[in-house]
C-alpha cells in the first residue's frame, strides 16, 4: 500500500486536475487538505468537462471516497452550490462518497468583503488575491475566534461564536467606515444551510486512521503551488495556508510517516497569476504565444496566467523543500512550436550569482535569469503517450530538465485528456 501527495512545484495550475483524476483511479480516498475555493481543478472525463473548486478530485469517479480536511477553509454556500453543479452532470454525491471534517473552518460573507476592502485599498501593493475570503478566514482560524463546521450543530454556540467573531470584524469595518455586520441574520442563514453541511461531518482523522487500518489507497490532492506556500513561497504574494507536502499530515489529521511518496505536478513551462517576483517571465510574443496555446486563464477566476520560461532553480528548490520524489511534467505540447527553448539554471543579482531564489521579496524582484538555450523539436508531441515517440529534441529538454533539478520524472502529459500520459512510474506501484 502506498499513500500519495500531489502537490504543485510551481505558482500553482501546474495541471494538478489532471493527474490527481489520472490517479485517483487507483487510489480508494482523495482528500483536500489545504486551501479553499480559491484554487480550481479542471478534469475532463469522457469529453464532459468539471471544474472543481472544493470539491476532491476523486468525486467524479464511482467508487471513491472524497474528503475535505481541516486545513480546508470552506465556504458553505459556495461548496453547496459546487455540489449541485456536478450532480447536475451525472455525478453522485452522497454521505456516503463525501466526508466533510468537523474541524474545517467556514468561510463567511465577512470574509469576503474584508478580502475585497482590503485588496482595493492597497493599490499598488496588492496581493493579487481571488477576492473570496480566503486569508481572513485563515486570519480568524489563528486568532480562535473561527467558526467551524462543529459550530453548526448547536445554535446556542453558534450565537456565542458568532457575537465573538463579530466582535473583532466589525472593529475593524467601524474603523474602515464601513457598515457593522448584523449577527442574527447570519445566525439565521447559517442554521438554514448547517442540515446539508452536517450530514457529510465527521472526525476525519479518525476516518483515515481506519483506512489505512483497511490498507486503502489515499491520495492527499494539493492546491495552489509550493511558491503560494505562506512560509516558503514569494512572501508576502503568497496565500494564506500552507502547500508543502507536509501540509497534507497537519491538514487531514495523520503523520508524515502517512504518506509515503510526493509527486511534484511541473509544468514544462512557468506561470503565475496574480501579483508577485517572476523572474523568468516573459512579456513579449513568445510569453503571448505560452499562454494561447496553454489556454493559460484560471479555472476559479479566469484571470490571464503570466508566462515564461521554465524556472530549473525555483523547481530544484522546491523540490528539496516539499521532500517530492518525482516529477509529473505537464503541457509539454504547448512548447511544440518554439525554435528554441530556455531553462533558467541560475540566477544574477548585483553581480553576483546565485543557485536559490532569496527570501527577501527586494531581492526576488531584482534577480536576472541566467539561461541555458536548447532547440526546439517543431513536430507534433500531442496524444504521444510512449516516450520513445517524443522527438529527439523533446527527449534532449527533458533529460536535461530532470538533471538540473535533481529529481526523476514520473510521467509526462502531452494534452489536457487523462490518457495522453506518459508513465515512466506509478507513485502507488513503487
Amino acid at each position: 500500500m502506498k499513500n500519495v501527495a500531489v502537490i504543485g512545484s510551481q505558482w500553482g495550475d501546474e495541471g494538478k486536475g489532471k493527474i490527481v483524476d489520472w490517479l485517483s483511479s487507483e487510489a480508494d480516498v482523495v482528500i483536500r487538505f489545504q486551501g479553499g475555493h480559491n484554487a480550481g481543478h479542471t478534469l475532463v472525463i469522457d469529453g464532459i468537462t468539471y471544474k472543481l473548486r472544493l470539491l476532491p478530485s476523486g468525486i467524479v469517479r464511482k467508487n471513491k471516497i472524497s474528503i475535505i480536511g481541516n486545513g480546508v477553509v470552506i465556504d458553505p454556500w459556495a461548496l453547496l452550490d459546487e455540489i449541485e453543479e456536478i450532480k447536475s452532470k451525472g455525478v453522485n454525491i452522497t454521505v456516503e462518497n463525501l466526508i466533510i471534517s468537523e474541524s474545517a473552518n467556514l468561510i463567511l460573507p465577512f470574509h469576503k468583503e474584508m478580502d475585497e476592502i482590503r485588496e482595493d485599498a492597497a493599490g499598488k501593493a496588492k496581493i493579487g488575491t481571488t477576492r473570496r475570503g480566503i486569508g481572513p478566514a485563515y486570519e480568524d482560524k489563528v486568532g480562535r475566534r473561527s467558526i467551524r463546521v462543529m459550530d453548526l450543530i448547536s445554535e446556542k454556540n453558534l450565537n456565542q461564536r458568532l457575537e465573538t467573531v463579530l466582535l473583532h470584524h466589525n472593529a475593524i469595518r467601524k474603523g474602515l467606515g464601513k457598515n457593522v455586520f448584523k449577527k442574527d441574520k447570519l445566525k439565521e442563514d447559517l442554521l438554514k444551510i448547517a442540515p446539508e453541511i452536517l450530514k457529510f461531518s465527521k472526525p476525519v482523522w479518525k476516518k483515515i486512521y481506519e483506512f489505512k487500518k483497511q490498507n486503502k489507497k489515499i491520495l492527499f490532492e494539493g492546491a495552489q503551488g509550493i511558491l503560494l506556500d505562506v512560509d516558503h513561497g514569494t512572501y508576502p504574494f503568497v496565500t494564506s495556508s500552507n502547500t508543502v507536502a507536509s501540509a497534507a499530515a497537519t491538514g487531514s489529521g495523520c503523520g508524515p510517516n502517512s504518506i509515503n511518496y510526493v509527486l511534484g505536478i511541473t509544468k514544462a513551462y512557468t506561470t503565475r497569476v496574480g501579483e508577485g517576483p517572476f523572474p523568468t517571465e516573459l512579456k513579449n510574443n513568445i510569453g503571448e504565444m505560452l499562454g494561447t496555446r496553454g489556454k493559460e486563464f484560471g479555472t476559479v477566476t479566469s484571470r490571464k496566467r503570466r508566462c515564461g520560461w521554465f524556472d530549473g532553480v525555483l523547481v530544484r528548490q522546491t523540490i528539496k523543500i516539499s521532500g517530492i520524489d518525482g516529477i509529473a511534467l505537464t503541457k509539454l505540447d504547448v512548447l511544440d512550436e518554439l525554435d528554441e527553448i530556455k531553462i533558467c539554471v541560475a540566477y544574477e543579482i548585483d553581480g553576483k550569482q546565485l543557485d536559490y531564489l532569496p527570501a527577501a521579496v527586494e531581492d526576488q524582484l531584482k534577480v536576472k535569469p541566467i539561461y541555458k538555450s536548447f532547440k526546439g523539436w517543431k513536430s507534433q508531441t500531442k496524444g504521444i503517450r510512449e516516450f520513445d515517440d517524443l522527438p529527439e529534441n523533446a527527449k534532449t529538454y527533458i533529460k536535461e530538465l530532470e538533471k538540473f533539478i535533481e529529481a526523476k520524472i514520473s510521467s509526462i502529459s502531452t494534452s489536457p485528456e487523462r490518457n495522453d500520459t506518459i508513465l515512466i512510474v506509478d507513485p502507488f506501484k513503487i
